[in-house]
């Protein structure tokens, strides 16, 4: 039977080659002074953190031992997996890859079967080049499947660009779509795809082109996407998606025959209720929904039949809102005793005593902490409807039940000074979050302070900018300085190591004591390489954390 659609999930390309090609911007650019935070230099290569560790267990191994490599990204790609299940859920046959750098083999074993389409998932793409070596592989395997592109990758082209947009007549014809600007079509050219999807959610305009190719139809009338005809694209009129979550869970038994490993993500909620200045998300992902408690544990009930899931991750952009399902989940999930450990996004600032007594008996491990800032006026001017010291207090509760806390924080907001700066520094100083991370702020387009470029005086975009109290390279300096200076609590790096990593070691037995120790010496080496120390004190430093690391798993 021909497999209708084929799904890849994530392509994390060989980080040598990223790291060359964000180099070329200048290692005095911003974006790679941001990326320096995520490796290691070894004799010259840039090693991630996952490759350090990977390279320290091997050697504490010894030469010849077997030892089975982690990888970043390691766990059930929740997109591909998730548009698999839908269109199940449809009546068409659907696969997914979980790993397009690992399983390539698999990958061109189901091309070779003849798909009638490939769709590609875009959720951590923020450049096309991942993308891009996907296209090429699967038009090298079989050049006549179709090739359609969604996700953020593709809605952020579409906004950036949207304005460009240019109306055409398709084909002659007073009926047709519009076509697009120059500068969103180079974009789309060198993807390379077949057919674009422009929505936020794009699950049901899947089904609709599976839909129409089974049947051998064209897809000119489909609302939502870019296609291609005579050598010109043409961008269809909208409709917006509103997918039940009550509809569309995961059977996560039924899924896969193969192991899925000891890690599974899920969510129960789409978009966020806030409504955060610097981010889009809720703008993409329209008004928040909600899955039933009864949906919610069906698909709990799916992952314990697997047997071997040992950890569950919520990826709602809230979990803990509105406080009371909240509580009911972790009600349901004490009820059901399912022993899951788990972890998810949180706000300190809409919980109480019981929720945190809860969140404990339940099984959460780690939560990860959007507090952007420790000075209160930041907070204010990001929209973040809290205090610093409603984080504080919500760090000591959940450290006092052994809850690991990550806080994610932005530097150079606008608005930002040396003495916010400050006030940030403190806060991690006093709370002392188990891990933390300081970004810079990225100036994104459609996010609300965006939409103020002139109140703020805000120059530039993406890495680059400037505004009335701070430019880029200033707040790049002052992250610099951030890690150096606070010892309170251990950087996590973004680059393949984000805070998810944390559940997916546990699975494969690394305990969170070593985790910490391995952490504490790894972030010893970068210091040597942000401080700039002199060659020959680096390496021997280095060597001494390096032993320090190998030790840990003898």
């Amino acid at each position: 039977m021909t497999l209708d659609c084929l799904i890849i999930g994530y392509n994390d390309p060989p980080f040598e080659s990223y790291e060359r090609l964000i180099r070329s911007y200048g290692k005095d650019s911003e974006a790679y002074r941001d990326l320096q935070f995520s490796f290691v230099d070894m004799d010259g290569s840039p090693r991630t953190y996952v490759d350090l560790l990977n390279y320290v267990r091997r050697e504490a191994a010894g030469a010849g031992a077997p030892v089975k490599p982690l990888y970043s990204g390691d766990i059930p790609n929740l997109a591909a997996a998730y548009l698999a299940s839908f269109l199940r859920k449809y009546g068409f046959s659907a696969e997914y890859i979980n790993l397009f750098q690992v399983e390539k083999e698999k990958l061109a074993h189901y091309l070779a079967q003849g798909p009638r389409c490939v769709a590609i998932t875009t959720t951590f793409y923020v450049i096309n080049a991942p993308a891009i070596e996907i296209v090429d592989f699967v038009r090298h395997h079989n050049p006549a499947t179709k090739i359609i592109v969604g996700g953020p990758l593709i809605g952020n082209h579409a906004r950036r660009f949207g304005a460009e947009r240019q109306i055409r007549i398709n084909a002659g014809s007073e009926s047709g779509g519009s076509g697009i600007g120059q500068a969103f079509k180079t974009a789309l050219a060198e993807i390379g795809a077949d057919i674009y999807v422009v929505e936020g959610q794009g699950e049901a305009t899947l089904v609709r082109i599976v839909d129409r190719l089974r049947r051998g139809a064209d897809v000119r009338d489909i609302p939502n996407i870019v296609y291609m005809e005579d050598g010109e694209y043409f961008r269809n009129p909208s409709e917006p998606e509103e997918n039940d979550l009550d509809a569309t869970d995961i059977d996560w038994f039924a899924l896969s025959s193969e192991p899925l490993g000891h890690t599974i993500q899920m969510r129960t909620a789409r978009s966020c209720a806030f409504s955060c200045s610097f981010c889009n998300y809720p703008a993409r992902a329209g008004k928040l929904r909600l899955a039933g408690l009864e949906t919610i544990k069906r698909e709990l009930d799916s992952i314990r039949r697997r047997g071997d899931v040992r950890n569950v991750v919520f990826i709602d952009d809230t979990f803990n809102v509105p406080l009371e399902r909240f509580k009911e989940i972790c009600r349901l999930m004490i009820r059901e005793r399912y022993g899951f450990n788990w972890y998810s996004y949180f706000r300190c600032s809409n919980s109480d005593q019981e929720a945190f007594d809860l969140m404990a008996e339940s099984g959460c491990k780690g939560v990860f902490l959007g507090i952007e800032s420790g000075a209160p006026s930041i907070l204010k001017l990001m929209n973040k409807a809290a205090k610093p010291e409603q984080y504080e207090k919500g760090i000591r509760e959940l450290k006092h039940r052994d809850i690991l806390t990550f806080a994610s924080f932005i530097v150079g907001f606008p608005g930002e000074t040396e003495d916010t700066v400050k006030e940030t520094v403190e806060f991690i100083t006093r709370a002392k979050p188990d891990f933390y991370r300081a970004q810079l702020w990225y100036c994104e387009a459609g996010t609300p302070v965006e939409l103020k470029r002139a109140a703020f005086g805000i120059e530039g975009d993406g890495f680059i900018w400037r505004h009335h109290t701070m430019d880029s390279l200033t707040a790049s300096d002052h992250i610099e300085r951030m890690f150096l200076i606070i010892r309170e609590s251990a950087w996590l790096p973004q680059w393949s190591f984000d805070f998810w990593i944390i559940p997916y070691l546990c699975g494969q037995g690394i305990g969170r004591e070593v985790f910490r120790r391995f952490m504490r010496e790894a972030n010893k080496l970068l210091a040597l390489q942000i401080a700039s120390v002199d060659p020959i004190q680096k390496r021997l430093a280095g060597e001494k954390h390096l032993g320090q690391m190998i030790r840990l798993f003898r």
